[in-house]
């Protein structure tokens, strides 16, 4: 009876004490638990906590204002409000999107994917789930704050551009940052931000952009505003002023309505550029707010290329307007005699082939002077052979074809200016002399912008200093190109373009009385005459006119290009809208300048510009052009 007594008292020890152990052990827990909480971790759940209580909301700085060269307003902002998407507990949020989608009118899938796509960034930044809140949006936020405290709302300052498409390509447009931009600007950068994505918003994005501020308030368990704390106040982005005239503007944007082209106009004496015209175009307000997708997609695939800004991108073939180089090459080399004549029949044979010139009945005997003022081909074609590619080649890129202007635009594209060496590098071929004969009357592979025949003829003017076109006003002196060009030939060039619209030359019908205006037209072939004449399908294959005009006849003060596809000969298509342009400009001089719509754009008959300006462009020279006997 003992010895049971006394084992019946040891089992209770036992298991006391593993309750001991057991006990001791969870305090330690518990204590290691606090220690981490309380001081290994403090900070991480000190933000938590703070996070919980407080709510930061940026506040977007407003975009500087755009403005023309006389302080008038061309871009500025209207204020609207976003709704932002606060993601500090991810699970609550990611439970709330269907609600969310059907109060907001989105659907599902469009709120889930942006919430994926911001699982990259960090908790306790809110992404924008729609960027232009209606009212109706607004009153659904507020009224389920209790059951929803996972929206809220930033108020924005959306870009308010001109009417249509007015200065689009110029101006450019701005878009919503991306995920991926926030994460390469280190911290710059929040969703909801607007960055430049083209043309001046892009290029001055930096000082246009502003820095944003910073509203920070406590907030209750259900995230209703209980209080506010510290406000940083948004710095908005400086204004900029541009060189653009408002007035030229408006006149060239009614000349180019309903045509495909670019009209550049520039003062050569400092680079400033007046007024910069691509159509098609864009309307920027589409950009203001997040663009849908579709819209996007049909701005894309758009045959007529509305997003393209041909003054600085379009690449095609000079055409006569091409004369004026070969001109300052034959001068200023002094390779060719300046009293060279040729007589024109209205066709030449070079290397077996015969080139037609565009002028019917024949020109007769041709000096330079009449050459340039009748656009003779016959005589420039005489002209190309006796010069060879690679002396055309060397003054036509030292005077600025074949690279860019430099203008502070981005995208811009630098044209061609061929040369034997470059056939040999890019086609392993050499160059036939059958080529150089479309060259000299700028067809064949020579490529140049809008923006590079008014940089280059401003600068072939004013003797030779190629000022560096560029929008942004400023106090200092544009950068510039120097390639001396003597006066001889500045002022047999100049008296030339001269005579081209008052000398019964191919641009007579756009005469200015008692202005000084001068110039030089051109007609660039798309297809040659007989591919146009074999083709199922001649839509788009109308020749491309040019026109590049100066005023006044010394010392020129503006210099426009005008360039529009498919728009026939050069003295019809493209020169009247120089010559409003200029008349524009000359009337604001005097103070009588009232009204755009005066300025009809219309040009003369047909019959009143008799003359054109470039033969039909030969057709790609065969393997041995000597062997062609072919004629068109």
């Amino acid at each position: 009876m003992t010895i049971w007594f006394e084992n019946d008292k040891k089992l209770p020890q036992g298991r006391l004490a593993a309750v001991s152990y057991g006990i001791v052990g969870l305090i330690g827990l518990l204590l290691f638990g606090f220690w981490n909480l309380q001081v290994l971790r403090t900070s991480y759940y000190a933000g938590m906590a703070e996070r919980n209580r407080v709510r930061s909301i940026p506040i977007i700085a407003p975009r500087g204002s755009i403005l023309d060269r006389s302080g008038r307003v061309l871009v500025d902002n209207y204020p609207s409000f976003s709704v932002l998407l606060l993601r500090d507990d991810s699970k609550l949020t990611a439970s709330l999107l269907p609600q969310i989608a059907d109060g907001l009118g989105m659907t599902l899938s469009d709120v889930q994917t942006q919430f994926d796509a911001a699982k990259s960034l960090p908790d306790f930044q809110p992404i924008v789930i729609k960027p232009e809140a209606s009212p109706a949006d607004i009153a659904f936020i507020e009224s389920h704050r209790p059951d929803i405290p996972v929206l809220e709302m930033m108020m924005v300052h959306r870009r308010r551009y001109g009417e249509n498409d007015f200065l689009a390509h110029a101006i450019g447009y701005v878009g919503e940052v991306s995920t991926e931009d926030i994460a390469a600007s280190g911290g710059r950068l929040r969703s909801g931000d607007v960055t430049g994505k083209s043309g001046i918003e892009k290029q001055y994005n930096d000082a246009l952009m502003g820095t944003d501020g910073l509203r920070r308030s406590i907030v209750n368990s259900v995230g209703k505003e209980v209080g506010q704390l510290e406000q940083q106040e948004p710095t908005p982005g400086k204004p900029i002023r541009l060189t653009i005239d408002y007035d030229l503007q408006s006149v060239a944007e009614q000349a180019m309505a309903g045509k495909m082209g670019a009209v550049v106009a520039l003062d050569p004496r400092s680079g400033e550029v007046l007024a910069m015209v691509s159509h098609p175009a864009y309307n920027p307000n589409d950009f203001a707010v997040r663009i849908p997708r579709q819209e996007w997609d049909q701005l894309n695939d758009d045959p007529t290329k509305p997003l393209l800004n041909r003054a600085i991108q379009a690449q095609l073939a000079p055409g006569s307007v091409f004369k004026i180089f070969e001109t300052t090459a034959m001068l200023e080399s002094k390779a060719i005699s300046p009293d060279f004549k040729v007589f024109c029949p209205g066709y030449a044979t070079f290397y077996g082939r015969v080139f037609h010139d565009a002028e019917k009945p024949a020109h007769g005997e041709m000096d330079l002077h009449d050459a340039i003022v009748k656009s003779c081909d016959v005589y420039f074609y005489n002209v190309g052979q006796r010069l060879g590619v690679d002396r055309i080649s060397y003054y036509g890129t030292a005077l600025g074809l074949g690279r860019k202007t430099g203008i502070d635009l981005p995208g811009e594209d630098s044209g061609l200016m061929p040369s034997e060496a470059w056939k040999e590098r890019v086609f392993h071929e050499k160059w036939y002399p059958g080529e150089t004969i479309s060259l000299a009357i700028g067809q064949g592979a020579t490529e140049v912008t809008p923006m590079q025949i008014a940089y280059t003829i401003g600068g072939i003017v004013s003797g030779g200093v190629f000022k560096q076109p560029h929008l942004l006003m400023s106090d200092q002196p544009a950068p510039e190109v120097d390639f001396p060009i003597s006066e001889s030939t500045v002022d047999f060039i100049t008296q030339a373009m001269y005579g081209v619209v008052n000398e019964g030359g191919t641009a007579a019908a756009v005469k200015l009385p008692g202005i000084e205006f001068c110039g030089k037209t051109g007609t660039a072939q798309v297809i040659s005459t007989q591919g146009k004449k074999n083709a199922k399908d001649k839509s788009g294959l109308n020749n491309h006119a040019w026109f590049v005009g100066f005023a006044p006849r010394r010392n020129a003060e503006i210099v426009i290009a005008v360039l529009v596809q498919g728009g026939g000969f050069g003295a019809v298509g493209a020169a009247p809208i120089a010559r409003d342009i200029v008349k524009a400009y000359y009337d604001k001089k005097a103070g009588t300048f009232t009204n755009p719509q005066e300025y009809t754009g219309n040009p003369q008959p047909a019959a009143a510009t008799a003359t054109a300006q470039a033969a039909p462009a030969p057709a790609a020279p065969p393997a041995d052009p000597s062997a062609s006997g072919e004629t068109k």
